[in-house]
């Protein structure tokens, strides 16, 4: 008999390897694709994981709350050492940072019709705020001499600090007016006058940790000035763009994202949600009596609770720890006791002791728990804290990265809710 015919080659199709394969039975995979396969799914998984155990933190809040503090504190307790053109884009801006703030005390000081009393301090106090008025504020006059003196202009190539692109444009003009005027600035800060104008400092909204630039005014204009970890810490920089920085600690991976608390900015802030594992909410318990540098009418407070009530109720933080920092406690205790809380229209319903940290303290944080829907908000979840003190940074920040941990692990089922 005559064997059967095999089919024709190309109804085997090669698989590559030398033999063919058959409608019911698979090509054979080779050992090294095998093995490759097996350790890309291997990788794979490795990245999974990874990407599962990572924290990734998200500090949201008003404008001018100190998120960006925070961020700066975490930087400096587990990153790496800020590098020299760090500085001194940082010198530029603290040198910048103490113009803005005479440049408001000035136009303050004249809306209060303080103007006489200058004529009763001591010689030089008034030839000095005419001085800034004419260059900072009313900007009548555009360059002192002294900008144009060799020996200045000899200095000015010697200070460390220098320009810095990083800085922008506006800062580095602020920080050249403040080496020709830093004289007339000290003499100005210190007078009686300036005192009486210091208090009333909430209705133009000056960042009140800049008091610490004003009463160090040689120190930054030194031409061997390098700002310290302090003078970082209180530095204002507007965020207008999201930052992020990562952090290895203890063998977990932190990611924190750092955004802009204005209302321009926080558009922005849907592009961070996904994929948080915890938002720390920052608020500055000081500003319980200024408004909104871009609404005047608007308490910052105010706008501080309503953010945090649309935070807290957002569905895509249902499954995220929430940390609430009540920031600024340091200038809290000293504003309370010449501003009166319940004095302010919005809290006029508080009844406890004037001057008082605690009441005061507890009332607000009252006011943000009554923001919740729902009661879990766990008191743990709340920090008091000066987001410009390293120690209660420390210990904060440690507090809450055990705490989200902990609720993380919770929410996974690694371990049993309470």
């Amino acid at each position: 008999p005559t064997s059967p015919i095999p089919p024709p080659h190309r109804d085997r199709p090669s698989n590559g390897s030398g033999t063919t394969a058959t409608p019911d039975r698979p090509p054979p995979i080779k050992p090294a694709s095998r093995q490759q396969s097996s350790g890309v799914d291997a990788q794979l998984h490795r990245s999974k994981r990874q990407e599962d155990s990572k924290i990734k933190m998200l500090l949201l809040g008003a404008g001018e709350s100190g998120k960006s503090t925070v961020f700066k504190q975490m930087r400096l307790l587990y990153g790496a050492e800020r590098t020299d053109e760090d500085l001194r884009m940082y010198g530029v801006v603290v040198r910048s940072n103490t113009i803005v703030a005479i440049r408001k005390l000035c136009s303050l000081l004249r809306n209060l019709e303080l103007e006489e009393e200058l004529e009763r301090e001591e010689e030089g106090v008034k030839e000095a705020y005419d001085d800034l008025m004419a260059y900072l504020v009313d900007k009548t006059a555009f360059r002192t001499a002294a900008q144009d003196d060799p020996a200045v202009v000899a200095r000015r190539k010697k200070d460390w600090v220098g320009q810095s692109p990083r800085a922008g444009l506006a800062a580095n003009n602020d920080a050249k007016q403040f080496l020709a005027h830093h004289e007339s600035i000290r003499i100005l800060w210190q007078s009686n006058t300036m005192k009486q104008v210091w208090a009333k400092r909430s209705a133009v909204n000056i960042i009140d940790s800049h008091k610490e630039y004003l009463n160090d005014i040689p120190r930054l204009s030194s031409q061997d000035y390098k700002p310290t970890t302090q003078d970082v810490l209180i530095a204002r920089v507007r965020t207008t763009q999201v930052v992020m920085e990562k952090y290895r600690i203890d063998g977990i991976d932190f990611e924190m994202y750092d955004v802009g608390g204005q209302r321009s900015e926080r558009r922005k802030w849907i592009d961070c949600f996904d994929g948080v594992t915890a938002v720390i909410f920052v608020a500055a318990l000081s500003e319980f009596d200024q408004t909104l540098a871009e609404a005047k009418r608007t308490n910052r407070m105010v706008e501080a609770l309503e953010l945090f009530r649309s935070v807290c109720n957002n569905r895509a933080f249902s499954n995220t720890s929430i940390m609430l920092f009540l920031n600024k406690k340091d200038i809290f205790a000293e504003k309370i006791l010449y501003s009166d809380i319940a004095a302010q229209r919005p809290f006029c319903d508080y009844a406890g002791p004037t001057k008082d940290f605690d009441h005061g303290v507890l009332y607000f944080i009252q006011k943000f728990k009554d923001c919740l829907i729902d009661d879990e908000f766990n008191d743990s979840f709340i920090h008091v804290t000066c987001a410009t003190d390293t120690n209660n940074m420390e210990f904060v920040l440690d507090s809450t990265r055990t705490i989200i941990m902990t609720d993380n692990l919770k929410r996974s089922g690694f371990l049993g809710a309470d």
